[in-house]
């Protein structure tokens, strides 16, 4: 039987403990756990439980990353919300509060520069908004309102180069599209279909917009924005709305929502900039959630269960490298 050294060319590491960031087909022992590992890829995308938040919520929004994400307003029953929250990987933390309470509204950017807008400030009616704040990584700044006040609004980018699209002001339907430059709103090109409750992704000059509500319900209608316009592409294989998204243009993630048949979803779908697939399901169907991240490695948090939830959860996709003990077959 050939030996690893002359296979390798070199003998197996012998470490205490596991390396951070190991290659596809490293071979080390583990002398801590007496057990030989390899690193490897995940072959299928799969979900697992984070840290709930602190505040359970619905018509939620957040940003960030998988392992400094941001979650902010929300409805939790009693009225709306402008709790924030910061999540290190593992455990949430409350952060200052936003200046305007609110639920359905939208936010992109980074933990540490983050934009919100829009929303609903009203209890019991609903009360569309138009207002901005810029997060700084501690506390919220008023910044310069949205031209059309909305609410179920989605939103892509940057703190400093954001996008707001669809929405509602019940009625009508929008299908209004509004670019941030850091300072001020400008109306640009409409979508193309008037919706709310639309799952988001990617940047100001290449967004995606995959399902939500129209006129007659839940949609798996998707477009595609270049900066300038917006395309019709493939439609998601599960018409919904209220779900959440991650990632990019090219390379983008929805997860839970509303179908328009009664009840919650747990489907999840990739979309690689034609066409969508269906992958691995949720642990908990829920819908008006948020979501961050990106395709291979995405965060769902809060949502309605009923009736309201602060579960997280973590995504890790297909082919992200991970830590397998080596065993004798």
């Amino acid at each position: 039987m050939a030996e690893y050294i002359n296979i390798r060319g070199q003998n197996i590491e012998v470490v205490a403990s596991d390396p951070a960031n190991p290659t596809i087909g490293q071979i080390w022992y583990n002398s801590t756990s007496n057990t030989l590992k390899g690193g490897g890829v995940t072959t299928v995308g799969s979900w697992a439980t984070g840290g709930n938040l602190n505040t359970a919520r619905t018509r939620i929004a957040g940003t960030g990353t998988q392992t400094a994400g941001l979650a902010f307003g929300g409805y939790i029953g009693t009225g709306n919300t402008g709790a924030t929250e910061e999540y290190d990987g593992n455990s949430w933390t409350n952060s200052n509060n936003m200046n305007t309470a609110r639920g359905f509204l939208s936010g992109t950017g980074l933990q540490t520069a983050a934009l919100a807008f829009g929303g609903d400030t009203g209890f019991p009616t609903a009360v569309p908004s138009t207002a901005t704040e810029e997060y700084d990584g501690a506390s919220w700044t008023n910044s310069n309102p949205l031209n059309t006040s909305r609410y179920g609004l989605a939103g892509a980018g940057t703190q400093t180069a954001g996008l707001a699209f669809g929405g509602t002001q019940d009625p009508p339907l929008l299908a209004s599209t509004e670019e941030y430059n850091g300072t001020s709103w400008t109306s640009v090109n409409s979508m193309n279909t008037a919706k709310e409750r639309v799952a988001p992704a990617g940047i100001q000059t290449a967004a995606l917009a995959a399902g939500g509500t129209i006129s007659t319900g839940g949609t798996g209608a998707t477009e595609e924005y270049d900066g300038n316009s917006w395309t019709t592409v493939n439609s998601l294989n599960t018409a919904r709305s209220a779900s959440g998204g991650a990632g990019i243009q090219t390379a983008a993630l929805v997860f839970g929502g509303n179908p328009p048949a009664p009840g919650f979803s747990t489907a999840t779908e990739e979309y690689d900039g034609t066409s969508w697939t269906s992958t691995t399901s949720m642990s908990t169907a829920r819908y008006l959630l948020a979501g961050a991240g990106t395709q291979p490695s995405a965060l769902a948090f809060g949502g309605t269960v009923p009736p309201y939830s602060a579960a997280t959860e973590e995504w890790t996709g297909a082919g992200s490298p991970q830590t397998k003990t080596i065993k004798a077959s």
